[in-house]
């Protein structure tokens, strides 16, 4: 082994062991593996002028081609709930991180995240009009002659009369997780953001099959 590549494994192991403590569902191998598929995919990215970290095209390639995420404006809100200081980057923090809750986290890990998502301006609040965008978006795939808005207009009141439980036309946090934990179905209840089962498992083997091959 070169010195440059003993000395980049030592500072991926370094990099690592910080960061498992951070995104606590990996131990400090799965995390190294991550930081390894990060940099193999920055490696990818055509454009190599730019900054520090994948950016919207590449994550929305792997939230797409690995995830089966398919919803445009969802990846788009996906994106913005990994890159939390907002540089329009996912840093290798950002990532291991974010695939922590994306992948393994917790039921209330899970409910804060697809909040976030949902909110679409950021204002700690799901108001109709969000709801209405957001199930127009990912239930109508073909536009039709009829008219649609009235059905998913009907939708979001019998959505607003389950989960607004203060009866206020909108959902707040509150709302939100105490809707979930009551029926867990409602987590996703906007649009798909979370990988499915067998996504997570294909992904989980194809890269920490690599902790077994070094």
């Amino acid at each position: 082994m070169s010195e440059m590549s003993a000395m980049s494994k030592k500072m991926n192991q370094n990099l690592a062991e910080k960061l498992c403590k951070q995104a606590k569902h990996f131990s400090k191998t799965e995390a190294e593996c991550l930081i390894r598929l990060f940099n193999e995919l920055l490696g990818e990215q055509t454009d190599r002028r730019v900054g520090p970290g994948l950016d919207r095209g590449k994550f929305r390639n792997i939230l797409h081609n690995t995830f089966g995420l398919t919803d445009d404006m969802i990846m788009d809100r996906v994106f913005r709930a990994f890159d939390n200081d907002n540089d329009s980057y996912i840093s290798v923090k950002e990532w291991v991180e974010g695939l922590s809750v994306f992948l393994r986290g917790s039921l209330d890990e899970k409910i804060k995240y697809c909040f976030e998502v949902y909110d679409l301006n950021g204002d700690g609040y799901i108001s109709r009009e969000e709801m209405f965008h957001m199930l127009k978006n990912s239930l109508i795939r073909q536009p039709t002659e009829d008219e649609p808005d009235e059905g998913i207009k009907d939708l979001v009141e019998i959505i607003l009369k389950k989960m607004d439980h203060d009866h206020d036309s909108r959902l707040s946090y509150a709302d939100f997780e105490k809707a979930v934990r009551d029926e867990n179905l409602l987590l996703e209840a906007f649009g798909t953001c979370l990988p499915d089962a067998k996504s997570i498992l294909a992904f989980e083997q194809q890269a920490f099959q690599e902790s077994i091959d070094h």
